[in-house]
């Protein structure tokens, strides 16, 4: 007590004896604390234009498996994929949507609009948090002018840009990934500076980010045996941290889970016995083992990797860049992959080339807190690299976020509005599973079918949806035997040019069509998507 009461004497001695210090110092944390809000609300401002911006479909978990079920859990309607009917996902993720649902139904502001947009401007709030704290994490390894250059990295990358205000888990795994690598000591250039309590943060947000997607913890199995290695209290960070915090957030998810599904339902386990240990996964398709080092995570860099493998080269922080190569190693092994799966890491490569763009800005390389230095490099090499950059990135981020795949996105708004207006009372899709939003965009609670596409336990069996890829017309003329006649039918035109006797037939006519791609993806070329009615 005696101690504290001195030390207390001791700073207010300090601050008497040397006011100019002490206000300098207050001076410099109310300039830091104004940079870094200047640096937020650009951030915030970039991500909602970002989201509005977002116009085309990029994977069905988007809608599926976040939306879908938090506007079953708000409005009472809406699909539940056989992924909850097994306990696979968790409630977590979908609640903070019904959330927003819930206020937008409270306000009567649940209209078309509000209904698509609302959702992504909510997750481009989480995107501007990770952004600030790649900003904060940047500047704690590299100093503020590689943060700079990092934050412009992670604004202009197209697939950033394209996807990281989308509703996936994985969209806000990043956020918490980001967030959390900012306070763990290990992962700090100087380990001894870093505060018990950052740790414990650490591992909380860890925690977190495990809860809404268990994959999550291929990074963290990676960091925390890292901190492992360098703690001295090894028995205290296992058994007064790890575990604590560890149980604590499993226990409130698992209480979530137990409300939401009416029995205990173990979700970790049962998501890595679906994906790990049955490999589930490989029913939606699978990708050679090399796939994320020569397609998915060059394809996600783009014209970054250059300087992205220049930074890591040069800037020598091996077991930041080791997570990296750690987390796609891992996935690697995986036979279902898929871009969203390694996001989380995207953001740390994007920081080495940050590192990198500005060692082009001076005459040596920077140190690990650089602080400035000469300026005698030509700027032309760092005007041609930003204007490279701009010029890869940002024709590709809008083509991608306006163009390529809207047809399903639009062809939902239309028949929200003309179900709003009365003239839609029910509709079939007669396209792959999963190929366009449902009632989280829809919001009307009129009868809809879509082609199954649920996993059978013999794998050598096709569903509803793989039958009629394989046969469309044979598969139409059977389903139509016993159908309850719907008002609307929604399709591909590449199956509509196999169709169209057969809806003429039934008395369903063109109402719109709607562009949907110019190149085809997985399947042959899917230009449009075409709306029929029935006009009997």
């Amino acid at each position: 007590m005696r101690q504290r009461r001195n030390a207390a004497v001791l700073s207010e001695k300090s601050r008497m004896e040397s006011p100019g210090s002490y206000m300098g110092v207050e001076k410099e944390i109310t300039a830091s604390s104004s940079s870094l809000r200047k640096v937020f609300l650009l951030c915030l401002a970039v991500r909602v234009i970002n989201a509005l911006l977002l116009q085309t479909y990029f994977n069905p978990d988007e809608h599926w498996q976040a939306l879908e079920v938090a506007h079953h859990i708000v409005f009472g309607y809406g699909h539940l994929t056989w992924e909850w009917k097994k306990g696979i996902r968790g409630y977590l993720h979908p609640l903070l949507f019904a959330f927003l649902y819930k206020v937008l139904a409270l306000f009567h502001l649940d209209t078309p609009w509000f209904m698509m947009k609302s959702p992504r401007l909510l997750q481009s709030v989480f995107a501007a948090i990770g952004d600030l704290f790649l900003y904060k994490y940047s500047e704690t390894i590299f100093g503020s002018q590689v943060a700079q250059w990092s934050l412009f990295s992670q604004l202009t990358n197209w697939f950033m840009f394209f996807c990281f205000t989308r509703t996936f888990s994985n969209s806000l795994e990043t956020v918490l990934t980001i967030v959390s690598l900012y306070y763990w000591p290990c992962m700090r250039v100087n380990y001894n500076r870093a505060h018990s309590t950052s740790r414990k943060l650490a591992l909380g947000v860890a925690a977190l980010a495990c809860a809404i997607r268990p994959t999550s913890g291929i990074t963290w199995i990676y960091v925390g045996l890292l901190e492992l290695l360098m703690t001295r209290d090894k028995l205290k960070f296992v058994f007064l941290e790890v575990a604590p915090i560890g149980v604590m957030v499993f226990a409130v998810t698992s209480l979530i889970d137990r409300a939401m599904y009416g029995s205990w339902i173990l979700v970790p386990f049962n998501f890595l016995k679906f994906n790990f240990l049955s490999s589930g996964g490989d029913y939606y398709g699978t990708h050679k083992w090399h796939w994320y080092f020569t397609q998915g995570f060059t394809v996600m860099l783009f014209s970054f990797l250059p300087f992205s493998v220049a930074g890591i080269i040069y800037s020598k922080q091996w077991k930041i860049s080791g997570l990296i190569g750690w987390v796609l190693g891992i996935y690697s092994l995986l036979g279902h992959k898929e871009f969203r799966f390694v996001l989380p890491v995207l953001p740390i490569a994007l920081m080495f080339a940050g590192y990198c763009l500005s060692a082009l800005g001076t005459s040596v390389l920077p140190t690990n807190k650089m602080k400035g230095g000469s300026n005698d490099r030509p700027k032309w090499k760092m005007q041609l690299a930003i204007f490279f950059l701009l010029a890869t990135n940002i024709p590709m981020a809008l083509y991608m976020s306006l163009v390529h795949q809207r047809g399903t996105e639009d062809v939902m708004h239309f028949l929200s509005r003309q179900a709003s207006s009365g003239e839609v009372k029910s509709v079939l899709f007669l396209m792959p599973c999963h190929a366009t939003p449902y009632y989280s965009a829809f919001h009307q609670n009129l009868p809809m079918h879509f082609l199954d596409c649920t996993p059978s336990e013999e794998r050598v069996i096709p569903d509803e949806s793989d039958r009629f890829m394989m046969d469309p017309l044979g598969f139409a003329s059977e389903f139509a035997k016993n159908w309850s006649l719907p008002s609307h039918i929604v399709l591909f035109d590449s199956e509509e040019r196999l169709l169209k006797d057969f809806l003429i037939s039934h008395s369903f006519g063109e109402v719109k069509r709607f562009f949907h791609a110019h190149f085809k993806v997985d399947r042959e070329l899917q230009a449009s998507v075409v709306l029929y009615a029935f006009m009997g």
